[in-house]
């Protein structure tokens, strides 16, 4: 059976919600950590103030690597850090870390499934202004295809600090990938996280609606006006795990819904769109739409001005999946 509903926040809605940047919340999620486990060593590739790792710095010198602009190297050291014990966090803004060290990753780190916490910052449009070349929206595809690696992609500030000490608790690889956006708060420090777990935020039985990452709380919007404006009762799955999917909770949804969406801040090939795709190939063969970036890079602008340029935005999300509804309905 599925779980119960998990509480959302009850000021999520309003105008006065709390905004976070989840990358304060891993700036703050690492210094708890490491106050706890004296084996977590920080690097960073020159950015600690960009990945708010500053206080971390101060609290802990002995324990944080400034590497310099040396992406590669800095996996690589990490990847030796951990034959000693350490676990190291290898951070940095997720377009270089993941793109510019990925031979480093696969060879040193996922060939020796050695455990080193892969840290990318700035996830999907959340560095808009500085265009294109500073947007990843590859970055999941890249490291789901690794053997051993764990892909995570927390939704806000708590999920992601929680996220940042749960994947201390794995051996072996992972990859967690965050917003520098500030998001309204959709979870308490009471909401549950786990690795490898997806969680039902809104119960529902027309269609299931499966995002991760910060774009969940366009997807929230969208669940809730088309309930309000349409009766349309969409069940919203939060699945922060990408790899390992938590393949039960997501097909016992679409079992009973018989039609799914996912929503992504991500290319829609090899990434949360590509994994529930396999997914429901191999076990659940089921209608499917894809909301995300379709074959296309982004350009320069506000988040909040990508959002809506490349169909990402609630109004949107919600017209497509109207349509897709529509569609289905009118192929029966």
């Amino acid at each position: 059976m599925l779980n119960a509903r998990l509480k959302l926040n009850q000021d999520v809605f309003l105008k006065s919600a709390t905004a976070r940047s989840p990358r304060d919340g891993f700036g703050e999620g690492v210094i708890e950590l490491a106050e706890k486990n004296l084996s977590v060593v920080v690097l960073s590739a020159d950015l600690a103030e960009s990945t708010k790792l500053k206080d971390f710095a101060e609290k802990f010198p002995q324990r944080f690597i400034q590497t310099g602009i040396a992406e590669q190297n800095m996996c690589s050291i990490a990847a030796g850090l951990s034959t000693e014990g350490k676990i190291p966090y290898a951070v940095s803004h997720a377009v270089f870390i993941a793109y510019r060290s990925w031979d480093q990753i696969r060879l040193s780190i996922c060939m020796n499934n050695a455990n080193v916490k892969i840290c990318g910052s700035h996830e999907g449009f959340s560095n808009g202004p500085d265009g294109a070349s500073a947007e990843p929206l590859e970055d999941i595809a890249l490291m789901r295809v690794l053997p051993n690696m764990v892909v995570v992609s927390p939704i806000d500030y708590e999920q992601t600090k929680k996220a940042v000490i749960e994947v201390s608790k794995i051996q072996g690889p992972v990859y967690l990938r965050f917003s520098k956006a500030k998001i309204p708060d959709l979870t308490t420090k009471e909401t549950p996280f786990r690795i490898g777990k997806a969680d039902i935020f809104v119960e529902g039985k027309d269609i299931t609606v499966i995002s991760c990452g910060s774009i969940t709380y366009e997807a929230l919007l969208a669940v809730r006006n088309l309930r309000a404006k349409y009766k349309i009762e969409a069940e919203l799955i939060v699945s922060p795990t990408i790899k390992p999917l938590d393949e039960y909770r997501i097909l016992e949804s679409i079992r009973k819904t018989g039609k799914a969406v996912t929503i992504e801040e991500h290319q829609i090939n090899g990434g949360l769109g590509g994994a529930i795709s396999e997914l429901l190939c191999e076990k659940l063969p089921s209608p499917l739409l894809r909301v995300g970036m379709n074959d296309s890079f982004g350009e320069s602008g506000s988040y909040e001005e990508l959002k809506d340029k490349y169909v990402l935005s609630a109004h949107h999300i919600e017209n497509k999946i109207l349509k897709f509804l529509k569609e289905k309905k009118e192929q029966k």
